[in-house]
């Protein structure tokens, strides 16, 4: 697999992810453009289970905002769709809101 695909891979569900970071591991040559966008996609995959933990606490102390709360559960399912959209054009943005924060924090 070539970096640009490694990078749009890494945003496709975690098993797609594992299969990015094996690809990219196994390559003579790491792509700075891979390594950035994994480390973005395991970012994105982090926050949505942190985001989904406090969504389920919250809806228990409150279940008459299970509907509302729930809406905040495509939160991580529009950044991966942002961060698709940054990889197959190649460049090194980070995925909005969350992205600066996961910046540099993992080492691939």
């Amino acid at each position: 697999m070539n970096a640009k695909t490694i990078s749009i891979v890494s945003y496709i569900t975690i098993i797609g992810w594992i299969i990015a970071y094996l690809q990219h591991k196994g390559n003579e040559q790491k792509s700075a453009l891979a390594s950035y966008h994994l480390g973005q996609g395991l970012g994105v995959f982090i926050f949505s289970i942190l985001l989904n933990i406090v969504l389920a606490i919250l809806i228990g102390v409150v279940p008459s905002l299970a509907g509302i709360l729930s809406l905040a559960g495509f939160v991580p399912v529009v950044l991966l769709i942002f961060g698709i959209i940054t990889a197959n054009n190649e460049a090194l943005k980070p995925v909005p809101l969350i992205g600066k924060f996961f910046e540099g924090k993992f080492n691939f």
